[in-house]
């Protein structure tokens, strides 16, 4: 059986490491992406020391940019007072001042000694030191600015923000106590839940949300792949067995978030509407299983789209390719770096 949290083991690499932490690691609140967006933020003004008042500042203003789209933050009931905090600021009861002064003093405890666990282990490398308790700050680290710089970490942060809203989400629907499926919208390419009939929300980028899975790397070629618009590899959403197959034999399923990958242009474009080669079905099977490991709400949605157990999900994604290929044999790109999923 895969191991769920093997991503950051079987590609060590900083970008790997650093997706982890924000794909894998504790979910338990959101402070953990609003530190991560804090660090990516303050590694690109090359200061390896930050003060904890800086800190707070830059944390305190990611986390009210969410939390006036998704109030729901708040996992334990020792969160709820600096939500209810922050709530107050951006209807500007209090000051930035007192907001950032109660952020420095309590919203620090826990996110600061965890970041860096993954699977109940810490990590090998670190994007950061804590030197709170003998200088009153931390300290980034080589890694961190190695991360900025070699995979500009400006293109990590909108991972981030995907991989936030739909913890955001995950929020909502326990609040609401339904069970809500993310269903995908071929046309925006975007992801989104339909609570009602009459009301429907969209969540995140489906690139966005999907891009940390692959490493940043195309689903066929294995080729580096962007999610900014402007760039020539920038990536298309693909339907891994054919959207063309939609109507003939997999109907809506093959709309389906289990179904969706990332390619470039180039393997987006030759592909078009073939069937790939059956020896990819490896690679969608374990990108899924990443995806479960993540947690809600994707977890669930794949879940419920293709089986409760790990053979049952491998079996569902045989199932699904044989009513569409006539033969194993087919399409097979030419690869161009390393699997993402190796």
């Amino acid at each position: 059986m895969l191991n769920m949290t093997d991503f950051h083991y079987t590609n060590p690499s900083l970008e790997s490491l650093f997706r982890a932490i924000i794909l894998f690691g504790d979910n338990s609140a959101t402070y953990k992406f609003a530190l991560g967006t804090s660090l990516l933020e303050l590694g690109q003004k090359k200061e390896e020391f930050i003060k904890m008042g800086d800190l707070a500042e830059v944390f305190s203003r990611h986390l009210c940019n969410h939390i006036e789209q998704s109030p729901k933050q708040w996992a334990r009931s020792n969160t709820v007072k600096y939500g209810t905090l922050c709530e107050r600021f951006i209807r500007k009861e209090i000051s930035k001042d007192e907001l950032v002064a109660y952020t420095e003093k309590n919203a620090f405890k826990d996110v600061i000694d965890r970041f860096h666990t993954v699977d109940r282990k810490q990590l090998d490398k670190a994007f950061y030191i804590d030197e709170r308790t003998v200088h009153g700050g931390i300290r980034l680290t080589d890694s961190l600015f190695d991360l900025i710089e070699n995979n500009n970490g400006e293109g990590l942060l909108p991972e981030v923000d995907a991989r936030w809203r739909l913890v955001e989400t995950a929020w909502e629907m326990r609040v609401a106590n339904t069970a809500l499926m993310v269903n995908y919208d071929k046309e925006l390419e975007s992801l989104f839940i339909q609570p009602s009939k009459e009301r429907r929300k969209s969540i995140t980028s489906c690139r966005n949300a999907l891009n940390g899975y692959q490493r940043g790397q195309c689903f066929y070629c294995y080729g580096s792949i962007s999610l900014r618009s402007k760039e020539t590899n920038v990536c298309h959403v693909d339907h891994f067995l054919p959207y063309a197959r939609r109507v003939v034999s997999l109907g809506e399923r093959v709309n389906q978030v289990w179904n969706l990958v990332l390619s470039c242009s180039d393997c987006n474009l030759e592909k078009g509407a073939q069937t790939p080669d059956k020896s990819l079905l490896k690679d969608l099977h374990r990108r899924n299983e990443w995806l479960i490991g993540s947690h809600h709400p994707l977890r669930d949605t794949i879940i419920d789209q293709t089986g409760m157990t790990e053979p049952l999900r491998r079996k569902h994604l045989e199932r699904e390719f044989n009513q569409v290929a006539l033969t194993s044999d087919g399409w097979m790109p030419e690869r161009k770096e390393a699997s993402p999923f190796e």
